[in-house]
């Protein structure tokens, strides 16, 4: 289900590669969701209103490097961050880093600001901070101003997340 809201020429556009690419991946999973084409916004805020969630549900999708060709999605509720020390204690590493954002798109196949574990060129694994279960979130779909919204705990399930307390307040 598509669902646009606003008035945009953005998201009144065909779909990207990229939101196409998370739209199937989206419905392959099975899982029951709502798609939402909003156009750029410009704060969290005007994200999670545009979505119809709180700022707290809107879930980042980041990709992070933990060796020279060894990277992992971590998905942070908005208004939190990663914590690196926590994050690295849960994976067993040292050093850990954001690569930059070409780098990301030849991993997921996504630009920043897009990014989405659904429809990646490349299966990474998922870790999710525990604070995203129990609730209707919204995700990255793979374009700018598209937002997949669903029960976190069927997006954990199909992403295989593993689940642990991996951030921090903002």
């Amino acid at each position: 289900m598509t669902q646009d809201t606003g008035s945009d020429p953005a998201r009144d556009a065909a779909p990207t590669e990229g939101e196409a690419r998370a739209a199937a991946a989206l419905a392959a999973s099975g899982i029951e969701h709502t798609i939402t084409r909003h156009g750029r916004v410009g704060s969290l805020e005007e994200a999670a209103a545009a979505r119809g969630v709180e700022p707290q549900d809107i879930i980042k999708t980041l990709v992070v490097r933990r060796a020279e060709d060894d990277f992992l999605f971590v998905l942070v509720p908005g208004g939190r961050e990663i914590s690196w020390p926590k994050l690295r204690a849960l994976l067993g590493v040292n050093r850990m880093s954001m690569p930059d954002a070409a780098v990301a798109r030849a991993v997921t196949g996504y630009e920043r600001g897009t990014i989405t574990p659904f429809g990646s060129t490349t299966a990474l694994p998922v870790v999710a901070d525990t604070t995203v279960r129990g609730r209707l979130v919204s995700i990255g779909a793979g374009a700018h101003g598209v937002a997949a919204t669903a029960q976190s705990d069927d997006v954990l399930r199909v992403l295989d997340a593993q689940v642990a307390d991996v951030t921090e307040p903002a």
